[in-house]
């Protein structure tokens, strides 16, 4: 068996997600099985390269994990001919500048989102991508895990029926920081470095909307700052301008041409009282379906029960009883590591990987728009991006 190897620079792997989900999860594991396979048979090997701004850090990491590896000089693994592809887990603020270097310098790359501060520095990039020719991968890592792999398969053989309406709900209580530690970093919440959850989780809801329903038309939303004092990691207070909230409403046009409404709750200051931490409830005429990042259930139309509304008796009905789960019928790896996968193929073959940055640059634009319907109290539409 024949095989060849992609050097990958990863940025921004002391982060939590660039570490967690993208090192450890992903291409250690895919550099341990010995890479993966190609359709001519050939066996495409990876080989990371970290970089940080934290020399100990990094050093440490790549001792930990057995790379060879590491620096702190990304200019240099940018310029480096010998390296194939850029990661960038960075924070936002950096991103820009970071990934049009690495496509002026003919690098293949794949990015975290939100993939630039502004929708015009986004769509910048995806007419960089297509003017250099490189393959551009964005982190559309929802759309792998199988929760919602269930609920696009449910769509995709026509069980809703007529789609009407999908209700999602995220979040969860992030620690002020005070008595106890903030599980979610100090610039999350400062609108001045890049933080809030409208900027955030607009842009996935963007791509679940499209990846599940269809495009993204309008939209209404509010964001709301409600904890507006927390403390950062040397325990020092410090006032919250970012929105740590949003109530969205979003109308869908389906392939079809059907209109569904979207209702879509983000919330950092919200305590669960559901099975995961986001949930996406789908109705149609036909059926109904709740999926998480796992999990799906779903009752059809035939088995629906017939409540009656009586404030004056307890409810006796075992409502969540009456959903039957969805199989999953097929084993699915972790959802960051398929889309590496599949990105990395879409590299060795020289092909458009489906999630790109012009996909992304609509995820910016929904936050944009997102942002500025709460300040106008408004609903706006969301034009269509041509580059």
């Amino acid at each position: 068996m024949t095989s060849r190897t992609l050097r990958i620079a990863m940025n921004g792997i002391t982060g939590r997600m660039g570490y967690r989900q993208h090192l450890v999860r992903s291409i250690l594991p895919i550099r341990d099985q010995g890479g993966v396979t190609l359709e001519d048979g050939t066996r495409l090997q990876v080989e990371p390269i970290l970089v940080g701004r934290n020399a100990d850090k990094v050093k440490e990491l790549a001792d930990l994990h057995g790379v060879e590896h590491w620096t702190t000089d990304a200019d240099s693994v940018i310029d480096d001919p010998t390296v194939d592809v850029y990661f960038d887990a960075q924070v936002t603020s950096r991103r820009y500048a970071a990934l049009t270097a690495a496509m002026k310098a003919g690098k293949h790359i794949f990015t975290e989102k939100p993939t630039a501060e502004t929708l015009a520095e986004a769509i910048d990039l995806a007419r960089l991508r297509e003017s250099t020719g490189v393959t551009a991968g964005v982190v559309h890592d929802k759309l792998y895990l199988p929760g919602l792999v269930k609920l696009r398969r449910l769509v995709d053989e026509g069980f809703f029926g007529r789609i009407l309406s999908l209700r999602g709900e995220f979040g969860y209580w992030v620690f002020e920081g005070d008595v106890q530690e903030a599980q979610r970093p100090s610039w999350n919440y400062r609108k001045e470095d890049g933080g809030g959850i409208v900027v955030d989780m607009f842009c996935h809801w963007n791509y679940v909307l499209e990846g599940i329903l269809g495009t993204v038309r309008t939209v209404n939303a509010q964001a709301v700052t409600h904890i507006p004092t927390r403390w950062d990691e040397q325990g020092r207070e410090y006032a919250a301008t970012a929105d740590d909230a949003a109530y969205g409403i979003f109308e869908i046009e389906t392939p079809g041409g059907d209109p569904v409404v979207a209702q879509i709750n983000s919330s950092w200051a919200v305590r669960v009282f559901r099975d995961e931490l986001v949930e996406f409830q789908v109705d149609g005429t036909h059926g109904s379906a709740v999926a998480g990042l796992r999990n799906c259930v779903a009752q059809q139309r035939a088995h629906t029960p017939k409540p009656v509304w009586n404030p004056d008796l307890p409810v006796t009905e075992p409502f969540r009883e009456q959903w039957l789960p969805v199989p999953a019928n097929a084993d699915l790896d972790n959802g960051f590591k398929l889309q590496w996968e599949e990105f990395l193929r879409d590299v060795a073959a020289g092909r458009t990987h489906r999630f790109d940055l012009l996909s992304a640059a609509r995820g910016v634009q929904l936050a944009e728009l997102g942002l500025q319907s709460s300040a106008e109290g408004r609903r706006l539409p969301v034009p269509e991006i041509t580059l």
